[in-house]
C-alpha cells in the first residue's frame, strides 16, 4: 500500500522574514511547504518584502514572521509603551517576585543638571521607603499569619515575601528599571517602531532606533552555536517611519477640545463606571477625546450624545486629518460593547493592561486623583510612613516639567484607564482576576465591574463567577 501523506508538518524556527516569504509563497503557489522552503533558499526574500508588503501593502504578509526579542533596563514607562499593542504576548518583570530596592532608577533625559539632581533625591527616597516599607510588612505578616505545619519554610517565607512586596510596590515608580520579553509579528514590531518613534519621551524615541537596529543585526542571544544566523528582520529596518498621524491627530484633538468642551462637571466618580454606548458615533467622538482630556467617559459619551451629526463629523474629521494611504484608523475607532471607565492605581492596571482580547485607553499619568492606601499598611501601622513618602514625592512632582516628572509617580497614584470590551471579555476578566491568588487592588476592581454588570445587564452578570474580595487566602499563591 502506498504511504500515506502525512497531512500536518512542523517548521524549525527560521528567520522571520524568511518565514514571511516561505508562506506567502506557499498561500500563493500549488507547491507543498517543502517545495517553497527550497524556493526561498534560492531567492532573496527582502526583495519580496520590498516589492509586495513595503510597495504594495500586503501587510498580512508581516505576520506570518514572529520574532523574539527582549528589552532589558528599560523604564517602567517605557514597558507600559512597549506592550501597548493589541496583538502582543510577552511579560514583564514581575514586582511581586523580586525585590526592586537594589535596581536604581532611569533619569530621563528631558531633565537639566539640577532637575535631573531633584529627581534622583526624591527617587532615592522612595526605593528607601519601598525597602523599610516591604521589611516592616514581612515581620507583621509573620506575626499575623504563622506558618501552617504542611508548608515548608522556603514556600512560607517566599508567600510572606511575595504577599509584602504586593504592598510594597504602591512606591515604585515609573522610572523604575525593568525587563520585557516579547514574541511578536513584523508586522506588530512594525507598528511597535513607528508609535515609539513619535513619543514624546525620549527613552522610548531612543528605544525605537535600536529596535530597528537590532532587526537588521544578527541575534544576540544563539540557542545553537553552530547554527548560521540571519538578521531578524533587515528589510522592515529600513522602512519603518515616525507615526505622525498619531502625533498629529493627537496634538489637533487635545487643542480642540481646550477650546471647544465646556467647563467640566467634576472629575470625581465612581472607581468603576460601565456604559453600553447606544449611539456609535458618540462612542467614538467620546472615545478620541478621552485620552487628552482629564474628564470622566460617561460625561464626554453623554456632551457628544447631545451634539448634533455635524459637531460630531467635526470631531471625526479632525482625528482623519492627518492620516495618510498606510494609516490604519486610529485605536478609537474600534470598540466593544461594553465601556468600562476605571479609576486605579497604576500598579493595578499594570497587571490588567496585560488583557489582549479588549480596547485601552488611559489620561495622562497623574496624583491628581490621588494615592491608594494598601489596607495592610494601616493594620501594619505604617501608613504613616507610607503617606509621608507620597507627600514629599508630590510636592518633588510639582518643581519638574512635564513629561519627564511622570518618570517619579508611584505605582499608588490613581489615574484613570478605559476598557472597551464584550461580555466574554468581560467575564473573564471578572472571574481571573477576583481570584484568591491575584492582587488585592485589581481583585477589588474586577469585583467592581461584576457588580456593575450585574445592575447594566441582569440577564448576563448572573452568569460570571468571581470570588468576593473579603474570601482571602493569603499563603495561597
Amino acid at each position: 500500500m502506498p504511504e500515506t501523506p502525512k497531512r500536518v508538518l512542523t517548521l524549525a524556527p527560521m528567520p522571520p522574514e524568511k518565514s514571511a516569504y516561505a508562506l506567502a509563497r506557499y498561500s500563493r503557489s500549488p507547491d507543498s511547504i517543502r517545495q517553497s522552503l527550497e524556493w526561498v533558499r534560492a531567492h532573496d526574500s527582502q526583495k519580496f518584502l520590498e516589492h509586495y508588503y513595503f510597495q504594495y501593502g500586503h501587510a498580512s504578509i508581516a505576520d506570518l514572521g514572529h520574532a523574539a526579542i527582549c528589552f532589558e533596563g528599560i523604564s517602567e514607562l517605557a514597558a507600559t509603551e512597549i506592550e501597548d499593542e493589541p496583538l502582543w504576548d510577552g511579560q514583564a518583570k514581575s514586582s511581586r517576585y523580586q525585590d526592586f530596592s537594589r535596581t536604581g532608577f532611569i533619569t530621563p533625559e528631558e531633565f537639566n543638571p539640577a532637575q535631573a539632581a531633584a529627581y534622583r533625591a526624591a527617587a532615592g527616597k522612595l526605593l528607601a521607603a519601598y525597602k523599610n516599607v516591604h521589611a516592616g510588612v514581612v515581620n507583621y505578616l509573620r506575626e499575623r499569619l504563622p506558618r501552617p505545619a504542611e508548608m515548608s519554610e522556603q514556600a512560607y517565607e517566599r508567600n510572606i515575601a511575595a504577599r509584602a512586596f504586593d504592598c510594597a510596590r504602591y512606591l515604585l515608580f515609573l522610572g523604575v528599571p525593568t525587563n520585557v520579553g516579547q514574541v511578536v509579528s513584523i508586522r506588530t514590531i512594525e507598528k511597535q517602531i513607528r508609535r515609539l518613534r513619535a513619543s514624546e519621551y525620549a527613552e522610548l524615541r531612543s528605544l525605537a532606533v535600536e529596535l530597528a537596529e537590532a532587526c537588521a543585526a544578527k541575534p544576540d542571544c544563539i540557542w545553537d552555536p553552530a547554527a548560521e544566523c540571519e538578521p531578524l528582520c533587515p528589510t522592515l529596518a529600513r522602512h519603518v517611519e515616525v507615526d505622525s498621524h498619531a502625533v498629529e491627530s493627537r496634538r489637533d484633538l487635545k487643542l480642540w477640545a481646550e477650546q471647544n468642551l465646556p467647563p467640566p462637571a467634576t472629575e470625581a466618580s465612581e472607581p468603576v463606571d460601565l456604559l453600553h454606548p447606544a449611539n456609535v458615533p458618540a462612542d467614538i467622538v467620546a472615545t478620541l477625546l478621552y485620552p487628552v482630556v482629564t474628564r470622566p467617559f460617561r460625561e464626554l459619551y453623554e456632551i457628544a450624545c447631545g451634539w448634533s451629526a455635524a459637531q460630531r463629523a467635526e470631531v471625526l474629521d479632525l482625528a482623519l486629518r492627518s492620516r495618510k494611504r498606510r494609516d490604519e484608523l486610529l485605536r478609537a475607532f474600534r470598540g466593544g460593547l461594553y465601556v468600562f471607565d476605571i479609576v486605579m492605581d497604576i500598579g493595578a492596571w499594570r497587571d490588567l493592561h496585560r488583557h489582549r482580547r479588549c480596547q485601552q485607553f488611559r489620561q495622562e499619568f497623574t496624583v491628581r486623583l490621588g494615592f491608594e492606601t494598601p489596607q495592610t499598611l494601616i493594620d501594619a501601622g505604617l501608613d504613616g510612613a507610607y503617606k509621608a513618602a507620597l507627600e514629599e514625592v508630590s510636592a518633588a512632582l510639582g518643581e519638574l516639567p512635564e513629561p519627564g516628572s511622570h518618570y517619579l509617580i508611584p505605582f499608588g497614584a490613581r489615574s484613570r484607564f478605559l476598557f472597551k470590551m464584550d461580555f466574554a471579555e468581560a467575564e473573564y476578566i471578572c472571574k481571573l482576576r477576583t481570584g484568591v491568588k491575584g492582587h488585592f487592588s485589581y481583585r477589588r476592581i474586577a469585583w467592581l465591574m461584576k457588580q456593575q454588570m450585574e445592575r447594566l445587564e441582569p440577564e448576563l452578570g448572573r452568569l460570571i463567577e468571581a470570588t468576593p474580595p473579603w474570601i482571602e487566602d493569603p499563603l495561597k499563591r
